[in-house]
């Protein structure tokens, strides 16, 4: 007789996990953050409910975590178009900061501008705010990694005598991605690659006249 091979319970998991992921995801672009409940993602997925908080304490969390796998795979679809073996971990150097700072806000803005990440963006920022923990979280696990690729790319621009050496690279960064993310958060105006191009230039070149 042939023998039956066990379930695996690591594949399931994985399956369920991803479709977890998956619904989290929809539902926030369907209904809001508000209106997306634990029993509506598990209802989503095809899993009870007491899976979802047998790995997630709620529904921020679980959110948070679909988020970032997210990123992730945008991340590894953008090295695969580059031609990459392996995920990017750096802000490209060509040796002209100009150019790369401008590749790099323009796939931020196409990536801004992509409903299915402006809005667990969005409510995962505003939840943040009132949501303490969620708000570390997000900080930390997103956003600071993102900003210490800047960092990285100043300093070497440094190196190379293309920014001054007393620049505090950390507040430097902030004069591209501080409006960029005003805007896109309060909807001021359009995004698009004009805008942050124009943010680069000003950033490296300063408004007052040479």
């Amino acid at each position: 007789m042939a023998q039956k091979t066990a379930p695996d319970s690591t594949r399931r998991s994985e399956r369920s996990r991803r479709a977890i992921y998956d619904a989290a995801l929809a539902l926030v672009g369907e209904v809001g953050y508000v209106k997306m409940t634990i029993e509506a993602i598990a209802a989503r997925a095809g899993v009870g409910k007491q899976t979802i908080y047998r790995w997630w304490p709620s529904k921020s969390a679980v959110l948070l975590d679909a988020f970032l796998d997210l990123s992730e795979q945008a991340s590894a679809e953008l090295s695969a178009k580059a031609g990459l073996a392996e995920v990017a971990t750096a802000i490209p150097d060509s040796g002209d900061l100009e150019a790369d700072l401008k590749y790099v806000l323009r796939a931020t803005v196409d990536e801004m501008t992509n409903p299915k990440f402006d809005a667990p963006a969005r409510a995962l920022a505003a939840e943040g705010v009132v949501n303490e923990q969620l708000g570390r979280e997000f900080v930390e696990k997103l956003l600071e990694p993102q900003l210490q690729l800047y960092v990285d790319r100043l300093r070497a621009a440094q190196e190379q005598g293309q920014v001054a050496p007393h620049v505090d690279p950390r507040i430097a960064l902030e004069l591209w991605t501080g409006p960029l993310a005003q805007r896109w958060l309060q909807h001021t105006a359009p995004l698009g690659y004009e805008y942050t191009d124009t943010l680069v230039e000003y950033a490296l070149y300063g408004i007052a006249p040479r």
